[in-house]
């Protein structure tokens, strides 16, 4: 019997200060719905409780925030403090999870707000997905078109300059984004399809 494939619920849950992480988020969220997902995409610092309802029922979340101070800002904060609610009661158990930020630096302590949404994900007990690139921009021959330019792995890394408005985040970090949404797509088209067969098993 084959299983029916249903698109699977991406929200993208995020903070941006000046426009910037915006921008990514969006591109997440263009990414995820490129590849038939329906998504919903969810400013932190101003979400509604229909807001926390869609994440309780999305299949994933991409997490997205600016690095201020090595870290996500104060608003992320405040939302994962927020979700405690959901950690006690694992609302978002077994879900998957995914995050991007940006910095003003090229380096800019971006990989410790990565792993902070990291153990994030992990204490409400959501399985991580990686960005799934090799590097750009690491041989004579490359260039900072390439994606993944800035060359993380744990998830989606940009850079915009302080002196520029969100107009000026960099293609190549646009296009990075948008494959980390379509990467958190395709696995969430996996997992749900491997739920529906194991439902159908059981039944």
């Amino acid at each position: 019997m084959s299983t029916p494939t249903t698109s699977p619920v991406v929200a993208v849950a995020y903070h941006s200060g000046h426009g910037h992480t915006a921008v990514l988020a969006e591109a997440v969220r263009d990414g995820a719905a490129a590849e038939g997902a329906v998504v919903h995409l969810i400013s932190v610092d101003q979400i509604t409780e229909e807001q926390w309802t869609l994440l309780d029922e999305a299949d994933a979340i991409a997490f997205g925030s600016p690095t201020y101070m090595g870290t996500a800002s104060a608003a992320f904060h405040k939302f994962a403090e927020d979700s405690s609610k959901r950690w006690f009661t694992h609302s978002w158990q077994d879900k998957l999870a995914a995050g991007f930020t940006n910095s003003g630096s090229k380096s800019g302590d971006k990989l410790h707000t990565l792993q902070f949404f990291t153990l994030f994900a992990a204490q409400h007990g959501m399985n991580w997905v990686n960005l799934g690139l090799h590097p750009g921009w690491n041989s004579s021959a490359a260039s900072e078109h390439d994606i993944n330019r800035l060359g993380f792995f744990l998830g989606a890394g940009a850079q915009s300059n302080i002196d520029e408005g969100a107009e000026a985040v960099h293609k190549a970090d646009i296009a990075t984004a948008e494959h980390l949404g379509r990467r958190l797509a395709q696995t969430a088209r996996t997992f749900t399809a491997g739920r529906s067969a194991l439902a159908e098993v059981a039944a």
